[in-house]
């Protein structure tokens, strides 16, 4: 691929904050988009912004008791577009940006912070009931059912004598069906763990010998295919999720990404192969992902296990100083993005020619 065939990464719009942003992420079917944070005084705060014109315009700033780590519109419909967020005192809210003052689901959801937070079964994407995952510092991972108050459907914990590991990442995936779905969790000290919620069981788990920061499926809403994991020493690794071996588990491919963490991986939404990861150098990698010939193979004693695919790097730029803490593809227009990064900016995005990838 040449130079002009290859995908051109563009910052089109920067503003800065004047608080610390922790995550951002597009409002369904809208050129809007919601950053959350804290302010040097100690509360949160959500800010909803509006594309015009090649410049952003503040259309609302709601302050909160709590500063917000994480928010996700995954388990609202596309009509309600309701934002649930994480805090740092273990709350978990839904508000209903259009009239922010009360929330309209509120629950102690965790003793400590809420790292992480993913939400399904709304926007017309998996199957099944709209659910809230939370992880937390406290060592525990919760899905919610918005409709059932107080408490968790699902609560994913350490066993009794077993060491509490902060929960820096959670991904739904499997949704493909009204029965299936499952819940990935990464963990400070490497460990992954993928939940099955249909058999309330631990249904693979392993170790990437660095704190996990950032899980995502390709696609929620399809039977499991690809996961990433990105790490804090520079590496990612792609699982191929389609043939689980008895005691091998999932094949899998990992690549030197970033000279340091690897904060974010999200995935295009209109094709799974592409994904951006982000770095704590204030870089951004975008990734293509290979499938081998066979997907497949008979191990010695003929039974089936993965092979993994390789990684291909089309492009990459350094837009900050600092770590880009969130990353957000827009859901509608294709090559749209946001981030945020600890240099108090969110930039607007344009990733062109992905199309001819």
């Amino acid at each position: 691929m040449s130079a002009f065939e290859k995908p051109q990464i563009i910052a089109h719009i920067q503003k800065g904050l004047n608080y610390t942003v922790f995550d951002c992420k597009w409002v369904p079917c809208s050129a809007k988009f919601v950053t959350m944070g804290n302010f040097a005084r100690g509360t949160g705060v959500i800010q909803l912004y509006e594309i015009q014109h090649g410049d952003l315009k503040l259309l609302r700033e709601i302050e909160k008791a709590k500063p917000i780590k994480c928010g996700t519109f995954g388990a609202t419909s596309l009509q309600q577009r309701y934002l649930a967020t994480g805090d740092f005192d273990g709350n978990l809210h839904i508000w209903n940006l259009e009239a922010p003052e009360i929330p309209v689901y509120s629950v102690k959801g965790h003793k400590e912070i809420i790292n992480t937070i993913d939400g399904i079964g709304g926007l017309g994407i998996g199957e099944g009931a709209p659910e809230i995952v939370t992880g937390s510092r406290d060592g525990t991972v919760k899905v919610w059912d918005p409709r059932q108050k107080d408490d968790p459907v699902a609560n994913m914990e350490p066993v009794q004598g077993e060491n509490k590991r902060d929960c820096w990442t959670v991904a739904f995936g499997n949704a493909y069906n009204q029965e299936e779905r499952v819940v990935c969790a990464g963990y400070d000290n490497g460990d992954i763990k993928l939940f099955d919620l249909r058999n309330m069981s631990l249904r693979w788990e392993t170790n990437i010998k660095n704190g996990v920061c950032s899980l995502e499926f390709d696609r929620k809403d399809i039977s499991m295919n690809k996961l990433v994991a990105t790490s804090l020493e520079g590496k990612f690794h792609v699982f191929d999720m389609r043939t689980q071996h008895p005691t091998k588990g999932f094949a899998s491919v990992s690549e030197k990404a970033h000279k340091s963490t690897v904060w974010q991986v999200r995935h295009l939404p209109q094709n799974r192969e592409l994904f951006l990861t982000a770095g704590g150098a204030g870089s951004l990698h975008l990734w293509k992902y290979e499938y081998p010939v066979q997907r497949s193979k008979k191990d010695s004693e003929g039974v089936e296990m993965g092979v993994a695919g390789s990684v291909s790097l089309l492009q990459n730029v350094t837009l900050s100083t600092q770590p880009i803490s969130s990353l957000d593809w827009s859901p509608d227009k294709r090559g749209l993005c946001i981030c945020s990064s600890f240099d108090q900016t969110v930039r607007v995005l344009i990733v062109t020619k992905l199309q001819t990838v």
